[in-house]
């Protein structure tokens, strides 16, 4: 049986695979740039069962990826939001969106990120193609591309 674990690894992949290397976390954190802030949002925008997104948030708020914000009192009520630990990570995002959209995608991207200035896409280098901007995660929004498919019809994700 495969160990659940990299101890021993003295490699930075490794320890920051135990970070985010779980199933579900790099959508959770992907989520969390789009917006979402709130157990039920990203239970209800990703499917996942409440149990498991429970123990991934706190999993990411204490590996320093999330913070927990009150946003009511009685009864308490949190939202999670991206510290700059978790913003970093915004690169590795843009990696694999960029490699899946090569590789992953054969009806085009699902999801095209913009930069909100001037409307041009970005590159893999996080460069807008239209203006030549150096983007951050602020400076940019996604929207539905032409691989996104409906829910009755969603993108095909066969070669």
């Amino acid at each position: 049986m495969l160990p659940s674990d990299y101890t021993g690894q003295n490699c930075s992949i490794a320890r920051t695979l135990e970070l985010i290397g779980e199933r579900w976390t790099m959508l959770i954190v992907r989520e969390a740039f789009l917006g979402t802030r709130r157990f039920d949002e990203f239970q209800g925008k990703l499917g996942i069962a409440r149990n498991v997104l429970q123990t991934r948030l706190e999993r990411l708020v204490e590996a320093g990826i999330l913070h927990r914000v009150r946003y009511q009192e009685r009864p308490a009520r949190y939202e999670y939001r991206l510290t700059r630990k978790g913003t970093d990570l915004w690169p590795v995002l843009v990696s694999l969106l960029k490699w899946g959209d090569r590789h992953a995608a054969p009806n085009g991207p699902p999801v095209v990120i913009e930069h909100v200035g001037c409307g041009g896409e970005i590159d893999d280098r996080r460069r807008c193609r239209r203006c030549g901007a150096d983007l951050d995660a602020w400076e940019v929004r996604a929207r539905h591309g032409p691989g996104w498919g409906s829910p009755e019809q969603p993108a095909a994700l066969t070669s």
